[in-house]
């Protein structure tokens, strides 16, 4: 069982940190009697998986609305820092991610989008392209291994 734990701490952090923040609060309840805050450590160590699934989460997000941006604005000049804006993020979540937090990203996929692109309609808007922002897609149109691949650069420079 020790040696399950442990790869699990390697192979899938967050997943690691419900699982333990879990065995907390199960020896909370059996009324454990140490010198131990067992719920607000259960809290703590479930809020590092949070924290990291949520940064993941946020990459994402980011990718999204630079990668419509790319796609669908007839701007040239910020093309190279949302091309960075990508790369950087796709780094991020490299050093992030983990089987579990994949999962919760293929789940929440389509509200991801939704949001990224409430973004890229604000931004684009906001610097007068009313129409490109008028074209983004209602739905996500990239698989997650798509999103988490870097974009081929023809397709980045589509409307450049």
């Amino acid at each position: 069982m020790a040696t399950r734990i442990a790869e699990l701490y390697e192979e899938d952090f967050y997943a690691w940190t419900q699982a333990q923040a879990a065995a907390l609060r199960r020896l909370e309840a059996e009324r454990w009697n140490g010198p131990l805050d067992l719920a607000h450590l259960a809290e703590e160590v479930e809020d590092l998986g949070k924290e990291q699934r949520n940064a993941v989460l946020s990459r994402l997000r980011r990718i999204m609305e630079h990668r419509l941006k790319l796609e669908h604005s007839p701007a040239r000049e910020p093309r190279a820092g949302w091309r960075a804006s990508i790369v950087e993020a796709l780094a991020e979540i490299e050093d992030r991610i983990t089987p579990t937090i994949r999962r919760d990203l293929e789940e929440r996929l389509p509200v991801l989008y939704a949001r990224a692109r409430e973004l890229a309609v604000l931004g684009l808007r906001a610097h007068g392209e009313h129409a490109a922002a008028d074209r983004l897609p209602a739905h996500c149109p990239w698989t997650l291994d798509e999103l988490l691949a870097p974009p081929p650069e023809d397709d980045l420079d589509r409307r450049a």
